[in-house]
């Protein structure tokens, strides 16, 4: 069968998602998308299939149902729902890297008839095992790894335009936070068509251009995985706060120059320790002259305890904020960002 389907995913994201369930990789986080689109396959981030649906928490809801428990990660059951509602048939799961959940579920993907392609990044950064990843996924998906270094230069090109979007918000303060974290987190899969989604994000660099300054009274930082809170954005936008920094979502664009896919991958921050996250997360936060840190935990993540060493290491205000499902913001979270907003106007 080869069926196409339109999947929403809210007026805020450049595109939505065309999706031939023939053709399409589901991924569960940001792998080499190279490989996919060389193989002639769409990438397909559920993550944002998940999010954007027009009703996400009813998402979490039917995944529970089907078995997954309610004190896992929201993000996994929603990766669990958006698969099986989209139909796609074949999935790469990164099982070390990424959530500790994801062996299970691609398990239970394996349980249900879904096709798992595994993916591995290495603990220790070693370039020769991830190199050993890359040529293993390569060979699944019936290519030869240079044909994936060809369309690396590619989607650098688009990139780089994410890149300038990137630039626009903290040093020329065009894009607002939630713009930034929009373009950086669609670069995890380019909305599943790489040459539409350079379209569109050329069209919007030449829109902001033309606009003023944006005045803001304060300048933050976003760390830790994107938000599950929908309103967040919006609502630090309010309260005269810019977002000048998204963390793992400026990683998802792959921001640092380099010459191989291997050099790429290593170099991207998400998957490795938090060290590591650290001191890139150091070098940006002094050239973007950022007053404060918004990190956010999801709930039920072992990614939670990092939150100890990002405040041992990291000497500027911190306010971490917890959530589950999705959803708006509570009232009791609105109270202390108000809070930390406040503090940081008065600090300056």
């Amino acid at each position: 069968m080869n069926s196409t389907n339109l999947v929403n995913v809210g007026m805020s994201f450049p595109m939505s998602y065309r999706i031939s369930v023939d053709k399409a990789i589901g991924i569960t986080t940001t792998i080499p998308i190279e490989i996919v689109y060389a193989a002639g396959y769409t990438p397909i981030d559920l993550n944002n299939i998940f999010i954007c649906n027009d009703g996400p928490d009813a998402l979490v809801d039917y995944a529970e149902l089907k078995g997954l428990p309610r004190n896992t990660c929201a993000w996994v059951k929603g990766i669990y729902a958006a698969t099986k509602k989209t139909g796609i048939k074949k999935i790469i799961g990164v099982i070390q890297g990424d959530c500790s959940n994801n062996h299970a579920l691609l398990e239970f993907f394996q349980t249900e008839g879904i096709d798992v392609i595994p993916f591995s990044y290495p603990h220790d950064r070693d370039k020769d095992f991830l190199h050993k990843q890359l040529v293993s996924l390569a060979k699944i998906l019936e290519i030869n790894l240079d044909k994936a270094h060809h369309m690396k230069l590619t989607l650098d090109k688009v990139r780089k335009t994410v890149h300038e979007i990137d630039r626009l918000t903290w040093e020329d303060n065009k894009v607002t936070g939630e713009e930034n974290h929009i373009w950086n987190v669609s670069t995890s899969d380019l909305m599943g068509d790489y040459g539409f989604f350079e379209k569109k994000a050329i069209e919007f660099l030449e829109e902001v251009k033309a606009r003023p300054r944006l005045d803001y009274e304060t300048r933050l930082g976003y760390i830790g995985v994107p938000p599950i809170c929908s309103d967040l954005y919006s609502f630090l936008d309010g309260l005269g706060v810019h977002v000048v920094f998204n963390e793992v979502q400026r990683q998802f664009s792959m921001p640092y120059k380099t010459h191989t896919l291997t050099d790429q991958y290593i170099r991207y921050t998400y998957p490795f320790d938090i060290l590591y996250h650290i001191d890139d997360i150091k070098k940006e936060l002094e050239k973007r002259k950022i007053d404060g840190i918004i990190h956010y935990v999801q709930s039920f993540c072992h990614r939670q305890i990092y939150d100890r060493l990002i405040r041992k290491y990291i000497d500027i205000p911190i306010l971490t904020l917890d959530c589950d499902r999705p959803g708006q913001l509570s009232g009791s979270m609105r109270t202390r960002i108000e809070a930390f907003a406040e503090m940081l106007k008065n600090i300056r």
